[in-house]
């Protein structure tokens, strides 16, 4: 049974999408729907902006969303989903293409997040660092000691989970981290402590934003971040989608319960092969692939 998996923040660059743009009358029109939805020209962002262009939180998540799911409509007969999983922002693009979102209402919720995230990382200066090499139980266990908010932000692969919280909250989780064993604790260039309580402004924002959007039975299972399990039921991936901006991502769990659940091979849908390479971590044996489109 083959797995759809579609990436979050990270995976943009430079002249993603415009192979599809090219080469698909419906992707081009997709696209166009797109800037009149968002108000601006994310085409040209996306196929002639910088990487600096491409780094703006309301740019970087309709980019990626947008990628990801125009992919997955071009492939036509040829996707048939039987079960998907987003990381993060790529939560919004499988229930998409799993049909629970229409393309313009998650689009909409899309830009909505950019926007509420932006402004909830302008409230605190606040931040992120990925840790290598420890188990998720001393990360866990170190993020509870310390004083300032750090918490569990992304458990990634086994060995690799990202921290999230305020700048003195991870400086202190990361001398912590070292001096148990990891192998690095690096702060990333983010522009704030998504997953984590810092986000409760933007989870706010957006709660109203979800509450008011159709959101349908999906054609298949999606995994879902919050607690990585598959869901169904409308009402459930609501609740679910509204949790994520202030919970973990959890990825590892996720991808085991996708092959306990009958997962034989993996597709990523959009730009990069970030999540083939995690995949390959939970379990070296994983068939991946990424997604492409017939010119």
């Amino acid at each position: 049974m083959n797995a759809y998996l579609f990436p979050g923040q990270g995976a943009q660059h430079p002249g993603m999408g415009k192979d599809l743009y090219d080469n698909h009358e419906q992707a081009r029109q997709l696209f166009e729907q797109a800037n009149s939805i968002l108000g601006f020209s994310i085409t040209d962002m996306m196929f002639n902006g910088t990487e600096e262009d491409l780094k703006q939180t309301r740019v970087t998540q309709p980019a990626i969303f947008l990628h990801s799911v125009i992919l997955a409509k071009v492939l036509g007969n040829d996707f048939q989903p039987k079960m998907v999983a987003g990381h993060s922002l790529g939560e919004f693009s499988a229930l998409v293409a799993a049909g629970a979102l229409s393309f313009e209402d998650g689009l909409r919720l899309v830009a909505a997040r950019a926007n509420a995230m932006q402004k909830a990382c302008e409230l605190q200066p606040s931040t992120m660092a990925a840790v290598l090499g420890l188990d998720d139980f001393t990360v866990e266990d170190i993020c509870q000691r310390i004083s300032d908010v750090v918490v569990p932000a992304n458990y990634n692969c086994p060995g690799q989970l990202v921290i999230s919280g305020t700048i003195t909250g991870v400086d202190a989780a990361c001398e912590k981290l070292k001096e148990a064993g990891a192998k690095r604790a690096l702060k990333l260039n983010v522009g704030g402590a998504f997953h984590s309580p810092l986000m409760e402004a933007a989870r706010a924002e957006l709660e109203h934003a979800i509450v008011h959007t159709k959101i349908n039975a999906p054609v298949c299972p999606v995994y879902q971040n919050i607690d990585a399990k598959p869901y169904t039921d409308p009402e459930q991936i609501k609740h679910n989608l509204i949790a994520q901006l202030t919970g973990p991502v959890r990825w590892t769990q996720t991808i085991m319960h996708m092959l306990q659940d009958g997962a034989t091979s993996f597709t990523e849908v959009g730009p990069g092969n970030v999540l083939q390479g995690l995949v390959k971590k939970v379990d070296r044996t994983a068939v991946t692939a990424s997604a492409t489109a017939a010119a």
